[in-house]
């Protein structure tokens, strides 16, 4: 193990370690399966303490190189096709290292199994906290300044590289509206588009978007479904303009919509000059190397409205969620709603904006995908 872990500069002993091995491993020279030399022999031959080396394993571990196994020692779980975007050429990407420094305000690194109560995706609490740490440290009283109106720009840029690279959805900061929720950006859906027109949603289906829709006195048709999304004649017989669906992982049917499914929705709108609501719920956890392709890059001509929340991949209590327009709507949107506050506090919209700038939103997701995939074997 040839590395040298300089004394005399600031970045401290465990970052540089932590560096070197990830360097390694995703170069090939620690391959996927195989076992990491002891603490006390990496301490030996580096010449740092074995807390120090200790520290170091635990950032490998909390995001997805290695795990720790009793008995067995630390194993290298990385496998390149998980890590798409987060690497180069086997070394870090420089706003990475640069996130890595944070570190040096934080103190000691906590285990990964300190994660948010209650999460569906049990989000990391030392990484929630540093990252908030950062936050008040960055902004300073900003944090006190009132959200722009449909959100602050720095989430809004963060959702759309965010967005580019996991998605392929490519959209401007206009595009998007940041919201405190889903069940929000269905009533903003329902005040820009009017009552006038006929809202389809799936039978059965989350029972919130019944009720929003309802209390806005829209006009609602349930669309019975089948194993791969709404029953075609459904679709065909509806008067509805709107449908809104959940084509990832529907509630309480589970249903998830086959590709062909998803063209007949695009058709569909296209046919009648109508709208889709893409309620992309969860869909960030599939067990899918491949993520699911969203309805919103599909067909450009198509209006298709994009909503998803942080609240099954962070926290129930991230009452964050986001809305992206088609270019279509955004002027309409603009001049009929665009007087409203954002509902969402701008320090919980900078932090965020931070975890996904770092990557540390990406490597969480990628890491509960994996545990999920081990967990079907």
């Amino acid at each position: 193990m040839n590395y040298k872990i300089e004394k005399n500069i600031s970045e401290p002993a465990y970052i540089q370690l932590y560096k070197l091995l990830v360097n390694d491993i995703v170069g090939g020279i620690y391959e996927y399966g195989s076992k990491l030399p002891s603490k006390r022999v990496i301490a030996e031959e580096t010449g740092v303490s074995v807390i120090t080396v200790e520290h170091a394993l635990t950032l490998l571990n909390e995001e997805g190189y290695v795990e720790s196994r009793e008995r067995s020692g630390v194993i290298v779980t990385y496998k390149g096709e998980d890590f798409l975007g987060n690497m180069q050429s086997g070394r870090l990407k420089s706003d990475e290292i640069a996130h890595k420094n944070i570190h040096k305000q934080v103190g000691t690194i906590k285990s990964d199994n300190n994660a948010v109560s209650g999460s569906k995706g049990d989000f990391p609490f030392s990484v929630l906290t540093k990252t908030m740490r950062k936050v008040m440290l960055d902004y300073g009283d900003k944090i006190l300044i009132k959200s722009p109106n449909h959100g602050c720009t720095e989430l809004r840029q963060e959702l759309c590289h965010y967005l580019a690279r996991s998605r392929g959805i490519m959209v401007e900061p206009s595009q998007v509206i940041i919201g405190s929720g889903a069940e929000y950006l269905y009533g903003l859906i329902v005040q820009l588009l009017g009552t006038d027109r006929v809202y389809a949603i799936e039978d059965p289906s989350y029972k919130k978007i019944y009720d929003v829709y309802n209390a806005l006195g829209a006009k609602i048709d349930r669309l019975g479904m089948t194993n791969e999304g709404i029953a075609s004649d459904a679709l065909l017989k509806t008067k509805a303009q709107i449908l809104h669906v959940t084509p990832f992982n529907s509630y309480p049917s589970g249903v998830t919509a086959s590709i062909s499914k998803k063209l007949e929705y695009i058709m569909w709108a296209k046919s009648r000059n109508g709208v889709l609501i893409e309620d992309n719920y969860e869909s960030e956890l599939t067990v899918s190397r491949k993520a699911e392709q969203p309805l919103f890059s599909m067909d450009p001509e198509a209006d298709v409205v994009y909503i998803n929340t942080f609240s099954r991949t962070i926290a129930p209590s991230m009452r964050i969620g986001y809305m992206v327009l088609p270019e279509s709507m955004v002027e309409l949107f603009n001049e009929k709603l665009g007087f409203y506050s954002c509902t969402v506090p701008i320090f919980d919209q900078y932090v965020i904006s931070q975890l996904l700038k770092s990557g540390d939103f990406e490597r969480h997701i990628n890491r509960v995908r994996r545990q999920r995939r081990q967990q079907l074997k």
